[in-house]
């Protein structure tokens, strides 16, 4: 097989797309990670080393991103600066990571001749809507940079698809989670800064009153619904949501982990943060018929490995 698929992660090194890469290197497929380590970690492909080809670059960088263009046929691309209050310090930044970088790896993508754009969308897009679940015929309305940003890359995927033919497909991610989220960063994903906490013994910050809901989707998951989307033919220039269908308060999920880990810690609250949603839900209906999609792996069980992995690698 001289002409094997290579596939391109961007953001290959961060928690998502190393996760994406490990599913692409097992299944024996060519795979090329281009990655800026801003936020990755060469540690997360340490395991991988040998069995892909690694580009430190910036998807700013639009040569940069050509050049990691070359032979591609499917792009998973993860790279962003992936954080709501960062991107409220930070909306320049955002912009030139998140939309920016965005417009370049679909602009190299086209030049290349690649087959499809499996783009990491978010949930963020949806801000504070009354309705529950969150369905993607909703209107977006965007509290945040970030949401705006990643709401600007749907856009633009579905726009190269219609005008120059380019597959798309947009993935919202609602709250993903599990082994290699990096907990250190003052914007890291709430069970992660929960579980090293807990396993620190210490109490961990809850932002808000804690009756905050979010759709917690554990790694496996969003692996599997990105294999799918780079094959379904129904998906092309759709905007999914890619949750579990179930929502938990931060207050549960505290509880839910303190009984893993066996502490009894009161939690601290602080100030709500901006660019926060209250409650956030996916309907999963379009994922499940347009990719075949089913959770494979429940919040209860997705906590546990998560723990487990934190334990092992703390």
């Amino acid at each position: 097989m001289g002409t094997q698929t290579l596939y391109l992660v961007t953001g290959g090194a961060g928690f998502i797309g190393s996760h994406i890469a490990e599913a692409l290197v097992k299944r024996g497929d060519r795979v090329r990670v281009i990655d800026n380590l801003m936020t990755g970690k060469r540690e997360n492909m340490a395991h991988l080393t040998g069995k892909l080809e690694f580009i430190e670059a910036d998807i700013r960088d639009a040569a940069a991103t050509r050049q990691a263009m070359e032979g591609v046929s499917i792009v998973f691309h993860e790279a962003a600066v992936p954080s709501v209050p960062r991107s409220v310090a930070e909306p320049q930044l955002n912009h030139e990571a998140n939309v920016n970088g965005t417009f370049n790896v679909l602009m190299a993508a086209r030049d290349a001749g690649v087959k499809r754009v499996v783009f990491a969308a978010s949930s963020s897009a949806y801000g504070d809507t009354e309705v529950l679940p969150k369905v993607e015929t909703m209107m977006p309305n965007p509290l945040s940079p970030y949401a705006a940003a990643k709401l600007v890359g749907e856009l633009y995927c579905q726009t190269f698809t219609r005008v120059y033919g380019l597959e798309t497909v947009a993935l919202r991610y609602f709250n993903v989670f599990g082994p290699r989220q990096d907990p250190t960063s003052p914007y890291s994903g709430v069970i992660s800064k929960f579980v090293t906490a807990l396993l620190n013994n210490e109490a961990p910050t809850i932002f808000g009153d804690g009756e905050q809901s979010r759709d917690f989707t554990y790694i496996a998951n969003v692996v599997d619904a990105n294999l799918r989307a780079a094959e379904a033919p129904e998906a092309i220039g759709q905007v999914m949501n890619l949750g579990i269908g179930q929502r938990i308060t931060l207050n549960q999920l505290f509880d839910e982990l303190q009984k893993i880990i066996g502490t009894n810690l009161k939690p601290n609250y602080a100030e709500t943060r901006a660019g926060d949603v209250r409650h956030s839900l996916a309907d999963i209906t379009r994922a499940e018929s347009l990719l075949g999609y089913r959770p494979l792996v429940g919040l209860a069980e997705g906590l546990k490995y998560t723990v487990d992995w934190y334990q092992e690698n703390q």
